[in-house]
């Protein structure tokens, strides 16, 4: 016999009851402790019969069920429904039923059909919405996010890159990189992220080659001493306008959309082996400040990017501060004509002061695209000093991504930097690159990528006392298989290929080899 679930305690929803105060519902042994149901009812005699055989109603301890003549009706299909209830409960499947008491039965569903149905239907309606809440409540809470990578690797190759060495020999190592990230919430729609991050791969092979070209995105020396590594804070102002607080270790990247899923990876352990292939090195501008991103969808297909970082916000003396020393605002326009392919224009305004954290591209491109004075110096009559140096730059970008198939994904970026020395002169840095990546490359889970591109590399320099200076194309050719060997292990055999490193032709092509095995949890 089916029934709905017995509604012993609570008012039907969006029946009308009464406008008194509901009470705490007793439980009765007879139904003629029920003031508001007429004795001389065949109803009444019915269910006093069933509730005085099996004890099976309940009420309000002042014998009334409270209501109009509309809801004595709902009332009283709410308490036959509890009485069907228990007696299934007693007599199981019915084999022990009285037949007398079944006929009854038969004929009080006959005569309350209406209001059991619309009772279940109310009941099943509440017990989904039930469900739907337990299932979305939210209560503020931390959920831990690790990620570490061993990581194994050598560089052959690049003989006279550093400092015109004949022989450039590179040791086999074997290193780690690790991160915490704590992941907290307040309303069920912000973030706040923490990451505590250690390892001991310091800055690659960049000391032993020097170059930035071909630099791990995942390194990073702190003696594996745990330190913070982010502190930001993300959450929505309107349905469509995204703010992302950066406290610590801000980048453009972590607001913004950098054109290059499962490679992206925010210098994590699970996307591209360099710090190149991660995205156009422009958004590396202003890397490590503090500051602000907003993020705002201007309809279906277009959306635009704000944000200003500061490298030394935090400090308050002169030539430091929010708006007083190093700065880096950045605007981007993405239009997506169709969920498979997408444009997007971006431009940078920085300053970098002369003195700490100077101008560079995070850990990217040739030491002249960096605008290092030792290899300004190196073709010029002026001295390291002189060439120390605050710099204005502005970056400009274009961006786009093409997804052919669920199993072949086409990006591209290029990148222009128009950058002034002050009191000296300028110089243009160019940066491009095409990517294509292949999710569930021969299994599902796996993936593979190839880019090819040129980083940061100093295309021309306008600065008296300068000689001709190398500017060959720094070309970047890197490789990777991403094996996904269980839900939280990932091994990633890979290479990177650097020709004319330093954008010197007279350099021998580089090649760094790596297995990179990462664990998430």
């Amino acid at each position: 016999m089916a029934t709905a679930s017995p509604l012993n305690s609570a008012p039907i929803p969006n029946v009308p009851t009464s406008s008194e105060t509901p009470q705490q519902l007793a439980q009765v042994t007879s139904v003629s402790q029920l003031s508001d149901v007429q004795p001389t009812d065949w109803a009444f005699q019915a269910l006093q019969s069933l509730v005085e055989r099996y004890g099976c109603i309940a009420g309000y301890p002042d014998g009334t069920f409270r209501g109009n003549n509309f809801m004595t009706r709902y009332e009283f299909a709410a308490g036959l429904n509890a009485c069907l209830d228990q007696i299934v409960a007693i007599v199981g499947g019915g084999d022990g039923l009285d037949a007398g008491d079944l006929a009854t039965i038969r004929r009080l569903q006959e005569e309350f059909a209406a209001e059991l149905a619309t009772l279940r239907g109310r009941v099943d309606g509440l017990e989904a919405r039930t469900s739907e809440l337990e299932a979305n409540q939210f209560s503020a809470t931390t959920q831990l996010r690790g990620e570490v990578a061993f990581v194994l690797a050598d560089a052959w190759g690049g003989d006279g890159i550093s400092d015109g060495d004949s022989d450039n020999d590179v040791q086999t190592i074997f290193a780690n990189r690790g991160r915490l990230n704590l992941v907290s919430s307040f309303t069920g729609r912000d973030r706040l992220h923490t990451r505590l991050q250690f390892g001991n791969l310091g800055n690659s092979f960049a000391d032993e080659m020097n170059t930035n070209e071909g630099r791990f995105a995942f390194d990073g020396d702190s003696g594996n001493s745990l330190n913070l590594n982010r502190l930001h804070y993300v959450f929505p102002a309107t349905d469509t306008l995204q703010v992302t607080l950066m406290a610590n270790a801000g980048g453009h990247q972590f607001y913004n959309d950098t054109f290059n899923p499962g490679l992206e990876a925010g210098g994590g352990a699970t996307g591209a082996l360099s710090r190149f292939g991660e995205r156009n090195p422009i958004y590396r501008s202003g890397l490590g400040g503090v500051g602000v991103g907003l993020r705002q969808r201007l309809g279906d297909s277009l959306e635009l990017s704000l944000g200003y970082l500061a490298r030394g916000g935090n400090t308050p003396e002169e030539g430091a501060g929010l708006f007083n020393g190093n700065y880096s605002a950045l605007g981007q326009l993405v239009v997506e004509p169709s969920d498979r392919l997408k444009f997007g224009l971006t431009y940078i305004r920085a300053y970098d002061v002369s003195q700490g954290r100077r101008f560079g591209f995070g850990g990217t491109g040739t030491q002249l695209s960096n605008l290092s004075p030792a290899a300004l110096a190196a073709s010029s009559n002026l001295s390291q000093g002189q060439l120390t140096t605050a710099v204005s730059s502005h970056h400009y970008g274009v961006q786009a991504l093409w997804d052919l198939s669920p199993r072949l994904r086409v990006g591209a970026w290029g990148g222009f930097t128009d950058a002034r020395l002050i009191g000296l002169g300028d110089a243009e840095i160019w940066n491009y690159a095409l990517t294509l990546s292949f999710p569930d490359l021969l299994l599902p889970g796996n993936f593979g990528a190839l880019i090819v591109g040129a980083e940061p590399y100093l295309g021309s320099v306008d600065i008296p006392g300068t000689q001709d200076m190398e500017n060959e194309t720094p070309f970047h050719i890197e490789g990777l298989y991403k094996v996904q060997l269980s839900e939280n292990i990932t091994i990633t055999p890979g290479f990177i290929w650097l020709l004319n490193p330093n954008q010197d032709a007279d350099h021998d092509g580089a090649f760094i080899g790596t297995l990179r095995t990462t664990f998430s949890f």
